[in-house]
């Protein structure tokens, strides 16, 4: 869908590329330091078991789960050429010659003019940064970097692993060797008010990082999150709250970042609440109305 009141990554991809690009999600069997004991266990505590990916592997090689994304969205969005979107975990977790390999095999495809990344801050090292370096000689690489919020106390709250000083140094390093950010947020975060999610806002408008994705969050089942709202630890944010902090959001990021995500995207057999979450076009809507009304009173 596309947006009349702010960069939207669809309209970004076609202006760069000059034709209708897709992203297509793979899962690449990764795994995440924040779930193997390095950094910690449990992840996140909205991490449900896919590491928020499709669960793919290991059901499916890359090559086939990249086949089966390219005709699904070549036939509902008439895409012409893709992105492969390395999606569940974190995939910088690895040597940096296994992980070129990895990427190569996605890039042999003539039809893949670029590769997004999902990973954590805390997960790149001068090697795989310097392989993504070359690799971008090639094709358009873009990092996508789960920060969630730029306060401490609540990455130490969600069992985050790392510290907001270590999403700055990601980015420094990153855009330091030519390669585009994207940073992810999630609002309604336990503890957080609506003045601590606009300070996050405040806090990455000033950075040199060119897209965001923002999430609602929302409750799947058997995550640590979960357990927190059985016990009425924890209670959602409701549609109207969302929609009216996510565009206040909006409105203090620079213009020319892209905006790749204004929702959450759940799954109807995993989602515990809120319930509203899944008709994710009322929300759109939602979010174009206010967005609207906020234009004509400017």
């Amino acid at each position: 869908m596309s947006s009349t009141h702010y960069l939207d990554l669809n309209t970004f991809l076609r202006r760069k590329f000059g034709c209708r690009v897709q992203k297509v999600s793979l899962d690449a069997g990764m795994s995440c330091p924040n779930r193997d004991g390095l950094v910690g266990t449990g992840g996140c505590i909205y991490c449900n078991r896919l590491g928020s990916g499709t669960g793919a592997y290991p059901k499916q090689s890359i090559e086939e789960q990249l086949d089966f994304g390219k005709r699904f969205v070549r036939r509902r969005y008439k895409a012409e050429k893709f992105i492969a979107y390395f999606q569940s975990f974190s995939n910088t977790y690895g040597p940096a010659d296994e992980l070129e390999k990895l990427y190569r095999r996605v890039m042999a495809d003539p039809e893949i003019v670029g590769l997004a990344i999902g990973t954590r801050p805390d997960c790149v090292g001068a090697e795989v940064l310097d392989m993504l370096e070359r690799v971008s000689r090639e094709v358009y690489v873009y990092m996508e970097y789960g920060l969630q919020s730029a306060h401490d106390r609540t990455l130490a709250l969600i069992n985050r692993g790392h510290d907001y000083g270590a999403f700055l140094d990601a980015v420094r390093r990153s855009r330091a060797r030519g390669i585009d950010v994207c940073v992810h947020v999630i609002l309604g975060l336990p503890g957080e008010t609506r003045e601590d999610m606009l300070g996050t806002a405040h806090a990455i408008a000033g950075l040199d990082i060119q897209g965001i994705k923002v999430h609602l969050l929302y409750v799947s089942r058997g995550t640590a999150l979960h357990e927190m709202y059985s016990q009425g630890r924890y209670e959602c944010l409701g549609r109207e709250q969302y929609v009216d902090i996510l565009c206040d959001f909006l409105s203090i990021l620079p213009p020319g970042i892209v905006v790749h995500r204004v929702t959450g995207d759940p799954h109807k057999e995993e989602i515990i609440a809120p319930l509203w979450a899944l008709d994710k076009q009322a929300v759109r809507d939602a979010i174009e109305l206010k967005l609207r009304n906020i234009r004509k009173k400017v």
